[in-house]
Formats: structure tokens, C-alpha cells, sequence
């Protein structure tokens, strides 16, 4: 398995467990602490005021987040390795 497999699986894994904290952060937030008004994600997509709404827009939050930059990354790694091998 070369290095750049591997590291690739920790990056997806690192997002995946930031994005699950997140949703965990979020429904421990709903549960535990009262009076919170709704969030609205991307200022447009009411959640409700309950866990599991905390927890859905925490982890979509996070996971826009993050997931673009890395997207972006990653498309700009695979143009710097395809020209570096002169594709």
C-alpha cells in the first residue's frame, strides 16, 4: 500500500470523525442545554430546536465546511501530480 493510499484514508477518516463529533456536539447541545432558538442552516433550512436537529446541523455545518476546502485540495493535488508526471 503506498503512502499516499494511506494517507488519504486518514484524511477521510479525520473528516469523518470531526464531522461525527460535530453531530455529537450538536444533539449533547439540544439535549442538555434549554432555551435555544432554531438554527437555520446556510442562513435558509430551518432545523428544529430538538437533538437530533442540533446534531443534523452540526454535522452538515462542519461537513460544508471542511468538505469544500477538501475537495479543493484534492482536485489541486491531482493536477500537480498529472502535471508532474507530464500528462
Amino acid at each position: 500500500m503506498s503512502s499516499n493510499v494511506r494517507g488519504q484514508r486518514f484524511v477521510l477518516g479525520l473528516y469523518v470523525a470531526l464531522v461525527s463529533f460535530a453531530g455529537l456536539a450538536g444533539f449533547l447541545t439540544g439535549t442538555f442545554v434549554s432555551g435555544l432558538s432554531p438554527p437555520r442552516f446556510l442562513f435558509l433550512i430551518p432545523f428544529p430546536a430538538t437533538p437530533l436537529g442540533f446534531a443534523a446541523y452540526g454535522a452538515l455545518t462542519i461537513a460544508l465546511v471542511l468538505g469544500i476546502p477538501l475537495v479543493f485540495v484534492v482536485v489541486v493535488s491531482a493536477r500537480i501530480d498529472d502535471a508532474a508526471s507530464g500528462r
